[in-house]
């Protein structure tokens, strides 16, 4: 899909200046960006890229509880979709953009990303605390389905690499190969039981305190290496302000990492029996850099049980992000991997 409309109006003349930031052709609606080289039609909400030579339509379908709003970016034109399944990048709680530079890489196939329920243009209409794997499964089921394009390609990291593993055991005809990047599920560590107390103390230092405090102990937990001992948690709790972060509860308990998934996320057993057996080539995946953390163990773990290979990729748990939240990876160097691991299927 391409633009409706001229970016400029020669009688009407554009709203602002093109030199100076986006501008918005007063009949049409149609807003040009000059310095990210993007046109948006005000009336499809096709987005087209004029540096990828990419259209994106950003389209929202209802799903029990939720509105799931999601994005297909497609070359614009040239024929190059046609020769590569589609790929969809997930992550949970991180939504569609976090994976805007990774998309970048991509711009020769159809690429899908879209936000977890409960996450930016994604609400929940059920008023839920809590979302389990199996209930993210189901969302990404429907918007593979939503797409229409047959057996998709799936990179998912962290959460959304737990969510896709709980698609694949149920629904492998929907997906080629997945790679699952560093899912952190407590339940196949050989600590699981002090890994998942460590989960559950962050969870309910975050209904007890708020956001600031149940975040610093996140970030304590992510970057520690190694197993977890029985009473790990019970060290003194981290200072939010070390970290940047407000020691005051402002009494919101709706976060997407800290309320929603937390628990869920880090208790999901992954089936390994129909992992095993799923059509889905499953490709168990972590950092160089992440060696020893929680997720990178995970994975190792789960590889183990699949008996299969655990793949390196460049950098760390973001090892994708190109600045995406104020975190760098090294997104060239991953997309490349990830690249070749696709063309591994064949």
């Amino acid at each position: 899909m391409t633009e409706t409309g001229p970016t400029t109006d020669t009688t009407t003349g554009p709203k602002t200046d093109t030199t100076t930031g986006p501008t918005t052709d007063a009949t049409t609606g149609t807003t040009t960006d000059a310095t990210t080289g993007t046109t948006t039609d005000a009336t499809t909400g096709t987005t087209t890229d004029a540096t990828t030579g990419t259209t994106t339509d950003t389209r929202t379908l209802d799903a029990p509880g939720a509105t799931l709003t999601y994005d297909v970016r497609r070359p614009d034109g040239d024929g190059t979709a046609g020769r590569h399944r589609p790929l969809l990048l997930i992550g949970s709680p991180m939504d569609a953009a976090g994976f805007a530079t990774l998309a970048g890489h991509f711009a020769d196939r159809t690429v899908v990303t879209y936000d977890p329920r409960g996450t930016a243009r994604s609400p929940r209409t059920d008023g839920a605390a809590r979302t389990a794997p199996e209930e993210h499964a189901d969302d990404v089921r429907r918007v593979i389905e939503a797409v229409g394009a047959g057996p998709v390609d799936l990179f998912a990291s962290s959460g959304g690499a737990v969510n896709a593993l709980a698609l694949v055991a149920r629904h492998g005809e929907l997906v080629a190969t997945l790679v699952a990047h560093e899912p952190p599920t407590t339940q196949v560590l050989p600590d699981r039981e002090a890994a998942f107390a460590v989960c559950e103390d962050i969870h309910t230092t975050y209904l007890r305190q708020g956001m600031g405090p149940a975040m610093a102990k996140f970030i304590v937990t992510a970057g520690h290496k190694g197993l977890f001992t029985e009473n790990w948690h019970d060290q003194p709790a981290p200072d939010p302000a070390a970290f940047g972060l407000p020691a005051e509860d402002d009494g919101s308990r709706d976060d997407p990492l800290l309320g929603q998934n937390m628990l869920g996320c880090t208790g999901y057993r992954p089936d390994i029996v129909a992992l095993r057996a799923t059509s889905t080539r499953v490709v168990v995946a972590a950092g160089k850099e992440s060696e020893g953390e929680f997720p990178a163990r995970a994975a190792a773990e789960l590889a183990r049980e699949l008996g299969t290979d655990l793949t390196l990729f460049p950098s760390h748990h973001g090892g994708f992000l190109g600045g995406e939240y104020g975190q760098h990876g090294a997104p060239e160097e991953f997309a490349q991997t990830l690249r070749a691991v696709l063309a591994d299927a064949g």
